[in-house]
C-alpha cells in the first residue's frame, strides 16, 4: 500500500515526520530495551521522506475480544484491524502498538495489522455450542473503515457472516465508507439487527486535518450520517473526543446539524490520554495552537484530580469537577431540546447460530 498524495496540514509547524500524519514523533514503546527518539538537528536542507502505510497480515487465533470493563456499555467486539491510518492524535488505542514491539507515534498509524481471517473466525466463535448471543461492537478500539478497508474488504466480509446468522451489531466509525455497505446493513436494519454510530469530533475543517489527518472531512461524515438515516438504519452521532478549551463550544451546533442530518441518538465522551497518549497529544497541541496549551492541559488535569489522565476522574460514576459537570448539564439540554432519544434494543432472538463443522462426513449424505 503506497502514500497518497495530500496538501499540507493547516498549522504552519510541519511534523518532523513528514504530512499527512496526526503523531509528530515516533519515540519506542515502553517495553523496548532501547529508546530511540527522531532529533532535528536543523542540518536538514530537506524534510524527512513521508513514512510509507506498510499492512502486515496477523495471523490471529481468534477475533472476538470480551471485556468486563464497567466503563463500557458492551461485553464483545471485533477489532478487523491493529493500529489506524487515520492517525487522530487523541487516539487511545496508541498504547496497544506497544504491545507489537512498535511505537504509538507515528507507527500507530503506519504500521497496521490486518486480520484478514476475521469472517472464517468468527463463523468457528459463533458455532460455538458455548457461544451465548449478545451485541458485538465494532469501532470501539481502532475504525473498522480506515482506508485499508477499501481493497482489503475485512469489515465486509465480517458484516456477510453476522448478516448470515443474524447477529446484531452497533457499529462506531469516522469514515463516509460504511455507506459502501448499504446493500448488507439496510436489510440487518430491517430486522432490527444493527445501529451505526458516526464521531465527528468537530466541525472546523482546518482542526480536523491536522488531529485527525487521514479521516474524512466533517462535512464527509455528515453526509454519511444522512445516508444512513435515509437507508434505515438507526444512526447517532459521538461527539469524541469532547478537548475542553478546543472543540467543547461546538457541543451544541454538532448535536443540531447531526439532529438536522437525521441522527435520532447522540453522546460524546471526554478527551483520555492514557500513558503515551498524553505526551503526543501534548507534542501536538504545543505545536498546533500553543497559545491554548495552557487553558487546555490545564481543564484536562481538573478533569483528572490533577493529573493529565486518573480512570477514576474521568470514567467514574459522574462528573467530579466543574468544567466536567457543565458539560454534562450543556449536552442534557440539548439532548432533550433537539429530541434526542435513546436507542432501541438490537434483537438477539433472530440468531441462526452456524452449525459447527463435522469432523467426519455423513456416510448417508
Amino acid at each position: 500500500m503506497t502514500d497518497r498524495a495530500i496538501s499540507p496540514p493547516f498549522s504552519p509547524h510541519r511534523p518532523a515526520s513528514g504530512r499527512g500524519r496526526g503523531a509528530r514523533s515516533n519515540v519506542s514503546g515502553r517495553y523496548e530495551k532501547e529508546s530511540r527518539e527522531t532529533v532535528d538537528d536543523g542540518w536538514h536542507d530537506t524534510p524527512p521522506d513521508r513514512p510509507k502505510t506498510i499492512v502486515q497480515m496477523e495471523p490471529a487465533r481468534r477475533i472476538i475480544t470480551y471485556n468486563d470493563s464497567p466503563y463500557v456499555g458492551f461485553d464483545r467486539s471485533i477489532n478487523p484491524y491493529r493500529g489506524c491510518e487515520h492517525g487522530c492524535i487523541y487516539c487511545f488505542a496508541r498504547p496497544s502498538h506497544a504491545y507489537m514491539g512498535l511505537s504509538p507515534g507515528i507507527d500507530f498509524e503506519s504500521r497496521l495489522f490486518a486480520k484478514p481471517e476475521a469472517a472464517t473466525l468468527l463463523k468457528k466463535e459463533l458455532s460455538s455450542k458455548r457461544y451465548q448471543i449478545r451485541p458485538i461492537a465494532i469501532g470501539t478500539n481502532t475504525d473498522p473503515y480506515q482506508p485499508t478497508e477499501r481493497r482489503l474488504l475485512i469489515m465486509r466480509e465480517v458484516l456477510k457472516v453476522l448478516s448470515s446468522y443474524n447477529h446484531p451489531v452497533s457499529i462506531l466509525t469516522k469514515s463516509d465508507l460504511i455507506l459502501r455497505d448499504l446493500d448488507i446493513l439496510g436489510p440487518m436494519a430491517k430486522k432490527g439487527l444493527v445501529r451505526a454510530m458516526l464521531s465527528i469530533t468537530t466541525q472546523d475543517a482546518r482542526l480536523a486535518r491536522t488531529m485527525e489527518p487521514r479521516c474524512p472531512r466533517p462535512d464527509k461524515r455528515f453526509a454519511a450520517l444522512e445516508g444512513l438515516a435515509q437507508a434505515g438504519i438507526p444512526t447517532g452521532v459521538m461527539h469524541g473526543p469532547l478537548i475542553p478549551g478546543l472543540s467543547d463550544h461546538e457541543l451544541e451546533a454538532l448535536m443540531e446539524k447531526a439532529r438536522d442530518k437525521g441522527a435520532t441518538f447522540a453522546a460524546y465522551t471526554l478527551i483520555r490520554l492514557p500513558i503515551e497518549v498524553a505526551d503526543l497529544f501534548q507534542e501536538w497541541l504545543k505545536a498546533y495552537t500553543p497559545h491554548r496549551y495552557d487553558r487546555v492541559i490545564g481543564h484536562i488535569k481538573s478533569m483528572n484530580g490533577g493529573r493529565l489522565y486518573d480512570v477514576n476522574w474521568s470514567r467514574g460514576d459522574g462528573p467530579k469537577n466543574p468544567v466536567a459537570l457543565l458539560v454534562a448539564q450543556r449536552f442534557a439540554a440539548a439532548y432533550r431540546r433537539l429530541g434526542f432519544q435513546n436507542f432501541p434494543p438490537l434483537r438477539t432472538d433472530l440468531f441462526c447460530p452456524p452449525k459447527p463443522p463435522r469432523a467426519q462426513a455423513d456416510l448417508f449424505a
